[in-house]
């Protein structure tokens, strides 16, 4: 535990649910473990009107929430990505009346939650517009913010928001990157100097996934974590899995979604009847539970700031087949063992559409990737995860949060300067 004098007060803000996402279990992991090293914590979040969160220890009493559909705003919750796992709306789809309203909502809970609270800094989540937003209300708190890889795609496709976002996020005192690829990134498209982006990385619960005995491979069990939509390759991985020749499989589908993208995924997985068991969104705990019950992990997205659920499937004793994305290659960098197999990702446009003609060879790389790692897990259904124990070791969100916390105690110092 730090000294006293390093004992920060945080508010935590995001501007979506804190639960659900990667960058909402991002968010609990940090308050987690910024308690546990004696800070105090405050988190402001976006929620729907008649769903609480699940929060996991953490209580409300923490918490300020800001009640979307219903509350405090009228309209469904903006996703950083255009599909999330429950009703949202699109950023781009926001008129010019919903995004004053959504400005000035945010404006109001957060001057009364500083005032109440009196944050020593602020770690805000996504370079976008409620980072920007805090940004411009509180220069002369210290301010951080992890950059989750969706605010880039959304930075891309929204053009008519990037002069608001950059009017704050381009005065950030540090970001933390999820990669050595992201952070190029983030330099090049908010004009930061290097020194400002730390490439912090992101983490998984060592005390969750854990490897279990993996049942008998009759079938082998798959598993798919992530959202029910293209950009994450789901209905290609669903195309390719009926072409792969080893006869006794079964897909777990963890996840969810909404609207047309989502259905096209169902439809695919009805199509592959019986062999394909949709699970829907689970808490942590659960999917703990079935990664340890299953053999292999797939990971078909086309773009991923750090995958944490490669992290999770690999330390509950998964083979995994993966695109060959560069968050992927961060957590598997000098990891050479027959149980990883990465896949081509095809040529894109606009960060997560590939080419039409790419897509399939992508179905068939895939689809004999499958099929190698199937026939190995019929052979050893156990990995031996001393191969990649050093690699997970550098992940776990002590490991990650001992990076965020000297970010935060070198800009409280400085500010205080």
């Amino acid at each position: 535990m730090p000294p006293p004098h390093s004992r920060l007060k945080i508010l935590h803000l995001l501007s979506q649910r804190p639960d659900s996402t990667g960058s909402g279990i991002y968010l609990q992991a940090m308050v987690r473990e910024a308690a546990a090293r004696g800070h105090t914590n405050f988190i402001v979040a976006g929620i729907q009107s008649d769903q609480p969160p699940e929060l996991d220890g953490i209580t409300t009493d923490q918490c300020r929430f800001v009640q979307f559909n219903g509350g405090d705003i009228p309209f469904r919750i903006p996703g950083m990505t255009d599909v999330m796992p429950y009703p949202n709306t699109r950023f781009m789809d926001l008129t010019p009346g919903e995004l004053a309203t959504y400005e000035a909502v945010y404006t109001r809970v957060l001057k009364e939650t500083v005032a109440a609270f009196k944050p020593d800094i602020i770690h805000s989540h996504h370079l976008w517009l409620v980072s920007s937003l805090a940004r411009r209300l509180f220069p002369q708190i210290p301010m951080v913010t992890s950059c989750h890889g969706t605010d880039l795609r959304q930075f891309q496709n929204c053009r008519h928001l990037r002069a608001k976002v950059l009017s704050g996020c381009a005065h950030l005192d540090a970001v933390l990157a999820l990669s050595a690829a992201q952070k190029r990134d983030i330099q090049e498209r908010y004009g930061l100097e290097p020194k400002q982006v730390k490439v912090a990385g992101a983490g998984y619960n060592d005390a969750l996934f854990t490897p279990g005995e993996k049942p008998d491979p009759g079938p082998v069990h798959l598993v798919y974590a992530g959202k029910f939509i293209r950009a994450k390759g789901l209905p290609w991985l669903l195309k390719a899995l009926g072409q792969v020749a080893t006869p006794d499989w079964q897909l777990h589908m963890v996840g969810g979604g909404s609207g047309a993208e989502k259905q096209e995924c169902l439809r695919l997985a009805q199509d592959l009847g019986e062999r394909v068991v949709i699970h829907g969104q689970v808490p942590q705990q659960r999917l703990a539970e079935i990664f340890r019950q299953s053999h292999l992990f797939v990971l078909a997205s086309f773009f991923e700031g750090l995958p944490l659920v490669v992290l999770e499937a690999l330390a509950s004793g998964c083979r995994v087949v993966a695109t060959d994305l560069p968050g992927v290659l961060e957590v598997a960098a000098d990891i050479s063992t027959e149980f990883i197999t990465l896949v081509n990702t095809p040529r894109l446009r606009n960060l997560d559409q590939p080419y039409p003609e790419d897509l399939p060879a992508f179905e068939r790389n895939m689809a004999g990737a499958l099929d190698r790692q199937m026939a190995a897990v019929i052979r050893q259904p156990q990995v031996d995860l001393r191969a990649v124990q050093d690699n997970l070791a550098a992940f776990t969100w002590r490991g990650i949060f001992a990076r965020v916390d000297k970010v935060y105690i070198d800009l409280v110092r400085l500010k205080k300067q």
